[in-house]
């Protein structure tokens, strides 16, 4: 859902690429049920904050918040004990998507944390600050006030941005290790003199003109795509009234953000162990535009690529991918 429309809508054709070798399980994990409702409305709306509790709880602490430099209260859960896996969300998703991962990966030795970025679930709405500098500022709030060390970082979609912005902004500190690039937005989405496969800015223009007059119906007619057949109906709605939840500020200003970005030169200066893992079947961010340029500029990174997965391979590939990030913050 991150850029379906805009991508499918510009007229450029992106076929899937050949698969690095992984074959798709197909696993499903029983989910618990959470309430299905509406997507127009304030019945929507509320809906949306309730149904965010619903999805599976394991060996969590205490929730805190953590005040960025601006003043900003940022949301925090941190599940389990030992070595450190920090989950960056998606573009209009907050850390309850990560419930799947988190829930297993809490009981297997780690210690998860996760944030809402701001405007999005728990954390402040300020309706500023979504810029890629502040929300880098805000992941270093989090690490600081937790005082994490040696993470192994899991960023799905536009936060692959925050955390290199993050990386490339501080200091060695030690707080983070590695990165796991998951359905990544990298290296730069926009159209270029030297990107001319990238998208024209004016189908970037078009779509956000779609948020400000009906952004869940938006929604609802790109949601096929970012999962697939199998996804039952409730997890959908689960999707959809996370996104539902956030600030339509925070939704437009970070998806200027994300189709303005250029972090090319941002790769090539990062060298630190590094993963991506991408599904051919992304429609959201296509592969050939996003993770397989993406891994080439990194000095230390791989591919992994699953055969028939889309942008929402975090609740369509739930074990396979729990099992892949597991191994890569243990290497």
């Amino acid at each position: 859902m991150t850029s379906a429309a805009y991508l499918r809508g510009s007229g450029a054709a992106h076929e899937p690429l050949t698969s690095c070798g992984s074959t798709v399980e197909g696993q499903m994990m029983n989910r618990r049920e959470v309430f299905a409702g509406t997507l127009a409305g304030a019945a929507a709306l509320a809906l949306a904050a309730t149904a965010t509790h619903a999805a599976p709880r394991a060996g969590t602490t205490s929730p805190a918040w953590v005040t960025a430099p601006d003043g900003t209260r940022l949301y925090v859960r941190s599940w389990g004990t030992g070595a450190p896996i920090l989950f960056l969300s998606g573009w209009a998703l907050s850390s309850d998507m990560w419930a799947y991962q988190m829930a297993t990966l809490s009981e297997r030795g780690f210690r998860c944390i996760a944030f809402d970025r701001r405007g999005h679930g728990r954390s402040d709405d300020p309706g500023r600050g979504y810029d890629y500098a502040t929300l880098a500022g805000d992941v270093d709030a989090v690490l600081t006030a937790l005082d994490v060390r040696g993470a192994a970082v899991v960023a799905h979609s536009m936060s692959g941005g925050e955390i290199l912005r993050y990386l490339g902004g501080k200091p060695a500190t030690g707080r983070v290790a590695r990165v796991l690039f998951l359905a990544t937005t990298l290296p730069c989405l926009a159209a270029k003199p030297d990107n001319p496969a990238g998208v024209p800015a004016a189908a970037f223009d078009q779509m956000r003109q779609q948020f400000y007059r009906d952004f869940p119906q938006w929604i609802d007619s790109n949601s096929d795509a970012f999962v697939v057949p199998e996804t039952s109906p409730l997890m959908r709605q689960w999707i959809k009234n996370i996104m539902l939840g956030t600030s339509l500020r925070a939704v437009i200003d970070l998806n200027r953000a994300m189709t303005a970005a250029d972090f090319r030169a941002d790769l090539r200066a990062i060298n630190i162990p590094a993963l991506f893992i991408h599904g051919d079947k992304d429609a959201s961010a296509p592969l050939a535009l996003t993770g397989l340029p993406a891994s080439q500029l990194m000095k230390s990174a791989r591919l992994v690529v699953y055969e028939g997965a889309p942008h929402g391979l975090f609740v369509t590939h739930i074990d396979r991918l729990n099992a892949d990030i597991e191994a890569f913050a243990k290497a």
